[in-house]
This record gives C-alpha cells, sequence and structure tokens, in this order.
C-alpha cells in the first residue's frame, strides 16, 4: 500500500507539500498540486484518515444534529449535507434528537461535548431549551439552519414571510374564512419556525381586516396529528373554513385526505396551501410554497467551511429563496 512519502517522492516534493496538495489545506501552487494529484492516481494512493488527523489536527468529521430523519425535509436537508461533505472529503456523525426522547438530553450534555468534531451542523434544534447555547458552549465551529444563535452563523428560510405568501394568495382569491392549521399560541411544543409561520398567517389576516376571522387548530408537523386536527375543524358544517393554511406541507395534505372523506371537494369546496413543496405535493396538486432543503444542506456546509478555513471571519446569515407554487388545491370560494 502506497503511504504519502510513496507520493512525495514520486512527485518529487516534500511530504509537508504532499500532504498540502492532497488535503487542500495550506499554500500549493497550482502546478504543484497537479503534479500530487497525478503521483497520487498512479500510486492508486488512499489518505488514512487517522495519519491526515494527526498531520492536519482535524477529525475530518462533522456531526449533525436534528430531530428527527422521519420527516421529508430533515432526510432531504441531511441528503445535502451529506453529498457536501463528501466532495469535501468530510465524513458525517448524525444524532437524532427526538423531543422528549430519554436520551435527548444526554446527547447534549454528555455524548456532543466528548466526541470530536471539526464542526457542528445543527437543524430544527428549539431555543426553548437553550439546546443551542449548549451547542455553542462546545466552542466547536457552529453552523444552525431554522433557530439561530447569536454569533453563529445560519440558514433559514423566512418562515413568517412564507405563511404570509400563502395566506395572502387565499385572501386574493377571495377567501375571508381562513384557518391555520399547525402551531397553536399555548403550544409549549411549538417549533421555532412553526410559530413564525403562525405569526405571519395572523400578520396577513390582520393586514386585511379579518383579525375578527383568525381561526388556529392546533396540530404537531406530522400527518397524524395534522389529519385529526382537520377533521375537528371540518366536521362541522355551520363554522367550516373555506380555505386552510397548513403549517407544512404534511399538514396541508392531511387536510386534504381528511376533507376527501368527508365529502368536501378540493378546491371548489375548500382551498389548501401548504408551506416546503414536499415530494407528494404534486401528486396531491397542493398549491404550496417551495423551499428547498438539500440546498439548505449545501449551504450550511459551506459557511461551516469557511468557518474552518477563517476562524476569525464574521458570521452569515443565508435567507433561502422561497416562491409560490400554485396548483389545484386552491380556488376562488363557491
Amino acid at each position: 500500500m502506497s503511504t504519502i512519502a510513496d507520493v512525495a517522492a514520486r512527485a518529487g516534493v516534500s511530504k509537508a507539500t504532499a500532504s498540502r496538495a492532497l488535503s487542500g489545506r495550506g499554500y500549493v501552487s497550482d502546478e504543484t498540486r497537479k503534479l500530487v494529484s497525478r503521483a497520487a492516481h498512479e500510486l492508486a494512493y488512499v489518505a488514512h484518515s487517522s495519519a491526515t488527523s494527526l498531520a492536519t489536527g482535524r477529525t475530518l468529521t462533522i456531526g449533525a444534529v436534528v430531530p428527527t430523519i422521519g420527516r421529508w425535509y430533515f432526510s432531504e436537508l441531511l441528503t445535502g449535507v451529506q453529498d457536501a461533505l463528501l466532495a469535501h472529503d468530510y465524513d458525517l456523525a448524525l444524532y437524532g434528537v427526538p423531543d422528549g426522547s430519554a436520551a435527548r438530553d444526554r446527547i447534549f450534555d454528555v455524548v456532543l461535548p466528548r466526541r470530536r468534531f471539526d464542526g457542528i451542523i445543527a437543524a430544527g434544534i428549539q431555543p426553548r431549551s437553550r439546546e443551542l447555547d449548549r451547542l455553542s458552549g462546545l466552542e466547536r465551529p457552529l453552523v444552525t439552519i431554522g433557530p439561530y444563535h447569536p454569533g453563529t452563523s445560519s440558514v433559514s428560510i423566512d418562515d413568517a414571510a412564507a405563511a404570509r405568501i400563502a395566506t395572502e394568495h387565499l385572501i386574493d382569491l377571495g377567501h375571508t374564512a381562513i384557518a391555520f392549521i399547525g402551531a397553536g399560541e399555548d403550544d409549549s411544543r411549538a417549533g421555532f419556525g412553526d410559530a413564525l409561520r403562525l405569526k405571519g398567517y395572523r400578520e396577513a389576516m390582520d393586514a386585511a381586516g379579518l383579525s375578527d376571522r383568525v381561526s388556529v387548530s392546533p396540530a404537531a408537523s406530522d400527518m397524524p396529528s395534522g389529519y385529526q386536527s382537520a377533521v375537528d375543524l371540518l366536521g362541522n358544517r355551520r363554522t367550516r373554513p373555506t380555505a386552510v393554511v397548513g403549517v407544512c406541507d404534511e399538514t396541508a395534505i392531511s387536510a386534504i385526505i381528511a376533507a376527501r372523506r368527508l365529502g368536501i371537494a378540493v378546491p371548489t369546496e375548500l382551498s389548501v396551501v401548504g408551506i416546503d413543496d414536499h415530494q407528494h405535493a404534486e401528486m396531491f396538486a397542493l398549491t404550496t410554497i417551495r423551499q428547498q432543503p438539500r440546498e439548505q444542506g449545501t449551504q450550511a456546509v459551506d459557511l461551516l467551511l469557511r468557518q474552518l478555513e477563517r476562524p476569525a471571519a464574521d458570521v452569515e446569515h443565508i435567507v433561502a429563496a422561497s416562491a409560490l407554487v400554485v396548483r389545484n388545491s386552491s380556488a376562488a370560494p363557491r
């Protein structure tokens, strides 16, 4: 098996230069980098992670902390993170921290502090438990997706604006009885982004003079909870809204399913708008606000790697673009 010394000898450079050329860390001229890369290819050289760690002081491992991998958003996000890390020869160590799980505090207080990472990407971690403070206290480069910590680079969408645009779309169609299915005001489990989406819905209703028509049906951001909330909301014909904004596409799709089972036609009797552009949104002809979690994952990796190269650089906040995608689940009220 070839070693870095073999590669250096073949390229006619020192071992330190060969290491810098292959790791991409430290200055090496383009000509030398090509020379070393060609030598490594000819010798079928593969860098050993332990040796690289000893040479650079880095583990070439990034920790990722997410609430769950069971939801479409986080699955897509992690795909973007992993693809970007692999492109830079980094490994991914993944930690799922489901809300309310017995292992959650242990992961934050014991597991993460004793693991060696070059940096951490945290997605959807809620500020209320000061978990971002705990991650920041690990004194490693940290990038957040969604909620952010002062002094920490982040990637997010404008959640309030997303819900505001979704609600304004329904108002422009002529709806006035518009309900929101998602986080309620007194829901201590509500996610940071979900609370902002509720705020955006309220802002749109207030701006349209519809404050007295605000209707919120609390639900978690998953299909079973969204379905049950939608059944309760739509079951009474006398109080039924003509339109619904889902806190996310899973909730909105659940409302469409509930409506169909109750014999309510979408969109002639009920318009539905979601947020995310879930992989099943097209299947349900769902009007939604599109965000691109894979791209957010890639952007988070880029921010983190820039921190690793320039620790003293200013923090960066990226607000990812989102756009209204109109399909057949929304129409003017009958």
